[in-house]
């Protein structure tokens, strides 16, 4: 039985509005029927008793022991994404892993819950609830976080007030995620200085139970706030013991949710049908290939000023095929390949005529009803690389070496004066090799590793480039052998990561459209980030603490984040002879993406849970903060920077696991100098329930007190934004196969 990660469902600010009362009690209700279930619990296992009670007793406690020990918690589950098979809590770095288990529990509907307080990590999805954008310690967009579906990295950017580089995956679709912070993350590809996502799609494997050669199930999920539903269709084939197939088919269609206040909060509904094909092929015993595709086609109505503006249409499809070969009497062959490409297709339909102004000339025109801004981007993607495993005098060796290369193809068209102009077209190539080793000696463990790091990206009149070499070091030291000490282990790290400027950094220009006019100015001469990160951290793995069987993982660190030659919007007069700002006929400003001297981030993060079997508990924690200094040594706040968390969670487990009831508590602080944010503590509650193996209940209220709170990363868009008030789901699974 898996754990918990830690959870965030938002912000938080203040009062239940008028319709809590009632609700809370619908909740007190449902919450009785679940602890009326868990009580009847000695009665049920009474009947199924043919020995004696203290005996079953007995032998339920050793087998809920034993089976907590053997499957133990999150933090010792594989990482997908490892490069060496390692497990979280093994990983001398900070890292996180929610499993099916978890996913099932949030009842996501998207990303942003998938994450829920996973320590270092917010998702800013503004009123587009279908796209996302991933900070990690306070970087995010235009690729400083890499976000991979399957092997294939999402690269997706619009110019845009709140998120820049959005994906579109569904959580239905999703069987694992894993997390790593930091740029030790950078063998996961070049540009990843704020940490890596990988979203690992579900197998047939995971699916078909042993003896079942077919399998099939179908959900179906009902959200109170916005009135919205769920089906989803999962099929799963075993065409032989090499060779198994899986399809699974997902439509949502919601309604705009109210926030905690109560008010309805306009262009929140979506509808958006999402598909999955898989198939795994075993050529020999030591080899597996997986084909894949993931898609999906969103629509959703964006707003101006609470008025419906623009009808949006998103196709998203991720082609991937990847393939291993791992031969345990071969040690120094553990080879993996990647293919992979991504396009996502997004056209944007003015419903009404809209005041704008010309991109090359910023005078006024009108942009009719009925006129298409388009936005095509191509993702392709090869990762190769391999582990060799040996020894050398008594030091145990895991050297890791490869390659990869992103290539990015932007293509955007319109209307004058519609969206897509100010989103450059181009091309953009980013490749590296790199070669780490890991050194094992009883109590010392030791990585070093170096990657080599290229780009270069071009429009019809510009082009630029550039390439580094950046460094990792780690050191582990595991000191104790005393019975409680033993598992305890302390790491340190620098490392650095490198980042060449995206597209939209460096060719936007024309006119701002709306509003009020101004022009952005290209900057062909933008130096790329680099990222150097001291990271101290503990590892701390016990068994057996209180009682027989029972399990405590913690992972803690602190970070400090340097990134040089950090990249950010300025605003730039036309007084200033040295800005290049030109007088133009709007106000007398104009926008353009340069390098700071560097942004400083430094923070705390900690992630431990408690298992014994019956129940677990959790506490993970995020305290960050952080500014930028120019070159000319002025401080200023860093907008990314979000929310610092605490989340604290509790489980408890009923007639031998079929029954979960437990919640969430999370605390999110205000970020300093966030013109928009409060502190806030939501509440959250769940309770699963497998009443028969082919029917499976799940029970979830999100924001239980219904407050009223919004994400302090949506403090630099146009309009505040507030989060969804209480939100109450159920679902049924119904499993069939043979």
């Amino acid at each position: 039985m898996g754990l918990v990660t830690w959870g965030r469902t938002g912000l938080a600010g203040n009062g239940a509005g008028p319709g809590s009362r009632s609700i809370a009690k619908a909740i007190a209700a449902l919450m009785a029927g679940a602890a009326a279930i868990a009580l009847s619990a000695p009665a049920a296992q009474a009947q199924q008793a043919a020995q004696p009670a203290n005996q079953q007793q007995a032998d339920q406690k050793k087998k809920a022991g034993e089976k907590a020990a053997a499957e133990a918690t999150l933090l010792d589950k594989i990482l997908v994404i490892s490069r060496t098979g390692e497990t979280a809590i093994q990983s001398l770095a900070s890292a996180s892993h929610v499993d099916q288990e978890q996913l099932d529990r949030r009842m996501a509907t998207t990303p942003n819950e998938m994450l829920l307080g996973v320590p270092g990590i917010t998702v800013q999805a503004d009123a587009r609830r279908v796209s996302s954008s991933i900070n990690i310690r306070g970087l995010q967009d235009f690729g400083r976080v890499a976000v991979i579906v399957d092997g294939a990295r999402q690269d997706f950017q619009r110019s845009d007030h709140g998120t820049q580089s959005t994906f579109y995956v569904d959580p239905e679709l999703i069987k694992s995620v894993d997390v790593i912070r930091g740029p030790t993350a950078n063998t996961y590809g070049s540009g990843a200085i704020g940490g890596v996502v990988f979203f690992d799609t579900k197998d047939a494997a995971d699916f078909l139970k042993p003896e079942e050669t077919w399998a099939g199930s179908l959900t179906g999920r009902y959200e109170s706030n916005g009135k919205g539903w769920t089906t989803s269709a999962t099929g799963a084939y075993k065409i032989n013991d090499n060779w198994d197939v899986l399809g699974n088919i997902v439509y949502r269609d919601y309604g705009d949710y109210k926030n905690g206040g109560g008010d309805t909060v306009a262009g929140t509904g979506f509808d958006v049908l999402s598909g999955l094909l898989k198939t795994t092929i075993r050529p020999t015993e030591n080899s597996e290939l997986k084909l894949g595709w993931v898609g999906s086609s969103d629509g959703w109505t964006e707003t101006s000023g609470g008025v419906p503006a623009n009808d949006v249409d998103l196709k998203s499809n991720t082609f991937t095929a990847r393939y291993n070969i791992t031969d345990d009497a071969k040690s120094w062959l553990d080879l993996h390949i990647n293919a992979s490409y991504n396009r996502t297709n997004l056209d944007l339909t003015t419903l009404t005529a809209q005041n704008r102004f010309d991109p090359t000339t910023g005078l006024p025109v009108v942009l009719p009803a009925g006129s298409l801004s388009t936005f095509d981007v191509g993702t392709t993607g090869i990762d190769i690389w391999n582990t060799s495993r040996f020894e050398t005098a008594g030091v145990a060796h895991e050297l890791t070496y490869g390659g990869d290369w992103v290539g990015d193809d932007v293509d955007t068209g319109g209307s004058a004066g519609g969206d897509s102009f100010y989103t450059p077209s181009g091309k953009r190539n980013v490749s590296g090799a790199y070669i780490q080793d890991k050194l094992t000696w009883e109590w010392l463990e030791v990585i070093g590793g170096l990657r080599y790091d290229n780009y270069s990206l071009k429009d019809d009149t510009n082009e630029t480039s550039g390439d580094r070499v950046s460094p990792r070091i780690t050191i582990g030291v595991s000191p104790f052998e005393s019975a409680g000490l033993a598992g305890l282990q302390f790491y340190g790290t620098y490392a650095e990561g490198y980042r060449s400027p995206s597209l939209t950094e460096t060719l936007i220009s024309g006119n701002h459209p709306a509003g009020v006019s101004f022009p952005f100015l290209p900057n062909p001469n933008l130096k790329p980030e680099t990222g150097k990160t001291v990271e101290f951290g503990v590892n701390y793995k016990q068994n057996d603490i209180i009682e027989g069987g029972d399990a405590l993982r913690l992972k803690a660190a602190y970070f400090n984040n340097n990134v040089d030659d950090y990249i950010d919007g300025v605003t730039l007069s036309p007084f200033d002879p040295t800005s290049g700002c030109p007088f133009g006929p709007g106000i007398p400003i104009c926008f353009q993406y340069q390098n700071f001297a560097k942004a400083k981030i430094n923070g705390f993060e900690l992630e431990s849970v408690y298992d014994a079997g019956w129940g677990y508990a959790g506490l993970s924690a995020s305290i960050i903060n952080g500014h930028t200094i120019s070159y000319e040594g002025e401080r200023a706040d860093l907008a990314t920077i979000p929310s610092s968390q605490v989340t604290a969670q509790l489980g408890l487990r009923f007639l031998e696991d079929k029954l979960t009831v437990g919640g969430e508590v999370q605390y999110n602080g205000k970020p300093k100098g966030n013109p928009v944010a409060k502190d806030f503590t939501l509440v959250n509650a769940f309770a699963s329930y497998q009443a028969t193996d082919n029917l499976k209940l799940d029970f979830r209220a999100d924001n239980l007190f219904d407050v009223k709170y919004t994400n302090p990363l949506n403090g630099s868009t146009t309009a505040v934004l507030y989060e969804p008030g209480v939100t109450l789901k159920l679902a049924a699974t119904m499993r069939f196969g043979g």
